[in-house]
């Protein structure tokens, strides 16, 4: 996406959730109205009819999204209602569907908050509307992450590939090559520091979302998920590479003691004291919005490798698209999604600035051979696009992730302090993790 991955605090949904979603429906917010049929032949027969549809989404591309529909089909009104980021708009998505009423007939949901909300029945199965005829429309990485069984529950908006984004005036000051491999990062690390102690390859002070990508780069799966059975092991070989490599940077102080999206990360990453990121491909606008005295001097290369000559990456944010089981209007709201995500509006969001989840985009010529200003005339798209082709399959996230995310500065967030290790923490947020889910009903090992 082209905004910061928001972390959530708290707005876990419990199983309770499956008996509440299926209940009375909302109005939509629009008023209510006779519940459509879920069949793909439904959604031409929707538009034709018209109506409204409310939207509840922060994504601030889909401003224009919204004006090309309606453009398109003059008969239809959509509601766009940005009810908060994060913790604010699930929380208030939970509520909706808890009482039965205002529920939105499409709403945002980033890719490791959907299992739990698909789990919950509180979002419709797509695949009646001919959503399991999109196979190989998305890159891997979202279309693995909509799934859920084997139903698919929301369309992909974005993705988020990981890649490096480096400070070229830094490195070419120290002598610092591009690093290829996470042992050679950590090398480049030591040497930039040692340089200019008040310089540092990057930041962290512990983040969920930036752990958990490494974790799958390097081939770990901690979470198993069937259904309501979960495993839980951050025992594996891939999250044991991670915590090992990592562990080193975190006891040699070799990265910046500063919070990501910080006053104090911008300007770090303005003056060259944060001298590089591993992030997702939406970070290019960021970075033109929030580090304008960077302009020229940043560049992007593919993302460090665990093994010499490998060719993994993973993902690192990303939204989709999801119709709530409460909507009465779920053909016209299926119709909007695939609009945004697979037909015009996916053009319309990559010229204000998104980064796509969609092969035809990601492969088109004109996307590929832009030259960004800002990265000295970089085609930057080129390193984004082969990383998104890249990004290891098999990853799961668990059905309450978004409680798991909001206690690891509790558990994993520890070892940046000096109060223990990386693997100490992973083994407690491990820990908490099994017993949060034992205590809503989830079979868990």
């Amino acid at each position: 996406m082209n905004r910061r991955h928001a972390l959530l605090a708290g707005a876990a949904l419990s199983l309770s959730l499956a008996m509440t979603a299926c209940g009375s429906p909302g109005d939509g917010g629009s008023g209510a109205a006779p519940a459509q049929s879920s069949s793909a032949g439904d959604v031409e027969a929707a538009l034709n009819a018209g109506g409204t549809i409310t939207v509840w989404a922060w994504e601030p591309t889909l401003k224009q999204v919204v004006e090309g529909f309606q453009a398109k089909y003059p008969k239809v009104k959509v509601n766009l209602v940005n009810a908060g980021t994060g913790d604010d708009h699930y929380t208030a998505l939970q509520n909706a569907v808890k009482a039965g009423s205002g529920v939105p007939d499409v709403a945002q949901i980033e890719y490791f908050a959907l299992p739990q909300f698909a789990l919950a029945k509180s979002i419709a199965d797509l695949t009646p509307f001919g959503a399991d005829k999109l196979e190989g429309t998305f890159t891997p990485g979202p279309w693995n992450s909509v799934h859920s069984g084997p139903g698919i529950y929301g369309l992909p908006m974005d993705s988020g590939p990981m890649a490096l984004f480096y400070n070229k005036e830094v490195f070419d000051k120290h002598k610092i090559e591009v690093p290829a491999t996470w042992e050679e990062y950590i090398e480049a690390a030591r040497k930039l520091h040692k340089a200019d102690p008040k310089a540092y390859i990057t930041s962290d002070t512990g983040d969920p979302g930036f752990t958990t990508s490494l974790i799958w780069q390097a081939g770990g799966k901690p979470y198993q998920v069937d259904g309501t059975k979960v495993g839980i092991s951050f025992a594996d070989a891939g999250t044991q590479k991670f915590a090992s490599a990592w562990q080193q940077m975190v006891t040699e102080k070799l990265v910046a003691p500063v919070s990501g999206w910080s006053d104090a990360w911008y300007k770090g990453l303005a003056d060259g004291t944060i001298a590089s990121l591993v992030i997702g491909a939406w970070m290019p606008a960021n970075l033109e919005t929030g580090v304008k005295a960077g302009a020229g001097k940043w560049r992007v290369a593919p993302m460090p490798q665990w093994e010499a000559g490998g060719k993994a990456t993973a993902e690192n944010g990303g939204s989709s698209l999801a119709v709530p089981e409460a909507s009465t209007k779920k053909a016209l709201a299926y119709a909007f999604i695939k609009y945004a995500g697979v037909d015009e509006g996916v053009q319309t969001r990559l010229d204000n600035g998104a980064f796509p989840a969609t092969t035809s985009h990601l492969n088109a010529a004109a996307f590929k051979d832009k030259k960004f200003p800002y990265f000295g005339d970089q085609q930057v798209n080129q390193v984004l696009a082969e990383s998104a082709s890249q990004v290891v399959t098999g990853w799961k996230y668990l059905p309450y992730q978004t409680y798991a995310n909001s206690i690891f500065n509790d558990t994993v967030g520890k070892a940046y302090t000096g109060a223990g290790t990386l693997q100490d923490g992973l083994k407690a947020w491990q820990d908490a993790s099994v017993k949060y889910g034992q205590e809503q009903g989830f079979t868990v090992q």
